[in-house]
């Protein structure tokens, strides 16, 4: 185990972040944002709701806007939607879609969360797999046209509704969505209408040792210092697990040890340049955006008031938030009528005229991103926060 390095404060912590974030201050706009970059140095875009994941990109890329990254995802195919950590939708870079997948094989088996009377056993996993590669090579399926193949391939117990997911059941086999994501046989496709569909990327995972660590060095990179605890819940493992990933890395020397405000934290190796500049910036960042869902410790980045009215049960992501000199001093919603969108923003501290023209500013540029005309108006957020 090596020994600390280094001590640093929050301050200087959160001010490297907002940099590397693309956070700190509006850059010039620029015609050619590298989206697939963009969506890199964020270790990755949470893409449940995709308005939300376009202006989680959009807003770190000048000049960007929803169509950009749409055009990103669908049409240069540098950008892949599929399960990422936690299970959860992301956006990916392409180019780096193996190495993700890759270390996200290296989490322990989703299918052990279940209870065991709906849990798939090894044998029908691997008839699972192998059921939706062969499914979905050369096509994409909507989700039920996926049950019915993945039933007719590898045998009917696969959709017997038994799965408990949004107040209704499931067919078994889905519980295995993500771990085929990982596999490298599932990701999502354009969509049909209204409809989800899936489609084979054909992608090999990396080496799990090799990848893990690019993910782990990336993510210390995006949002270190951190604990073993706090990359774990950020990326789908345990504690227990998350304490063996970093303790072997710390070991091979690909991470280090600093003291971060007291607590024993970490960085990649090498990885210890922290200026002394003061976090500064405002911008409004939507729902489940990664910086909010990845930025520990909890109380420093949603202090006080921010912890009650944007975070729901200590999780982050469930309210769009306004993000001031890198912390959370608001929350805001969008409601959009045709062209136009009336942007209500709860600032926790009253806003002087700096900071209402900063989030006027900020306002017109989520306007601009989604291709509609924004009104900031100041006061009480009512919309509950999402599900």
């Amino acid at each position: 185990m090596s020994t600390k390095t280094m001590t640093v404060d929050w301050q200087r912590v959160s001010a490297r972040r907002l940099a590397r974030a693309g956070l700190a201050a509006e850059p010039k706009p620029s015609a050619d944002s590298d989206l697939a970059a963009t969506v890199a140095s964020m270790a990755g875009a949470h893409a449940q709701i995709m308005s939300a994941a376009e202006l989680s990109v959009a807003i770190r890329a000048p000049g960007a806007t929803a169509v950009d990254v749409r055009d990103a995802l669908w049409t240069k195919g540098t950008l892949t939607k599929t399960f990422g950590p936690r299970g959860t939708v992301h956006l990916l870079p392409t180019a780096e879609l193996s190495t993700w997948l890759g270390a996200l094989s290296a989490l322990p088996p989703i299918t052990d969360r279940f209870a065991p009377d709906v849990r798939l056993t090894p044998d029908q996993l691997d008839s699972v797999l192998t059921a939706v590669a062969s499914a979905l090579t050369d096509t994409e399926l909507t989700t039920e046209e996926l049950d019915a193949a993945v039933g007719d391939l590898a045998g009917p117990w696969a959709i017997d509704e038994v799965m408990p997911a949004f107040q209704t059941m499931w067919p078994r086999w889905r519980q295995a969505m993500a771990m085929a994501a990982h596999r490298g046989v599932l990701c999502f496709g354009a969509g049909r209408g209204r409809k989800v569909t899936y489609m084979n990327p054909e992608v090999k995972p990396a080496d799990t040792d090799e990848a893990l660590t690019t993910v782990v060095r990336d993510y210390l990179w995006a949002y270190g210092p951190a604990t073993p605890p706090q990359f774990a819940k950020w990326f789908g493992g345990t504690p227990a697990w998350g304490a063996k990933v970093f303790g072997s890395l710390a070991e091979a020397g690909s991470i280090e040890e600093i003291d971060f405000d007291g607590t024993v934290a970490w960085v990649a190796a090498g990885d210890t340049g922290f200026d002394d500049a003061e976090p500064r910036g405002v911008r409004l960042l939507p729902y489940f955006d990664a910086y909010g869902i990845a930025g520990q410790p909890r109380d420093r980045l949603f202090p006080g008031r921010a912890a009650e009215r944007a975070l729901n049960r200590g999780q982050a992501g469930n309210r769009p938030v306004l993000l001031v000199e890198g912390v959370v001093d608001g929350i805001w919603h969008l409601k959009r009528a045709g062209r136009r969108a009336t942007v209500t923003v709860e600032a926790f501290i009253t806003p002087n005229r700096a900071l209402t023209a900063a989030i006027e500013e900020q306002a017109a540029r989520v306007g601009e991103i989604l291709g509609v005309t924004a009104e900031l108006v100041l006061g009480e957020v009512e919309a509950g926060p999402h599900a």
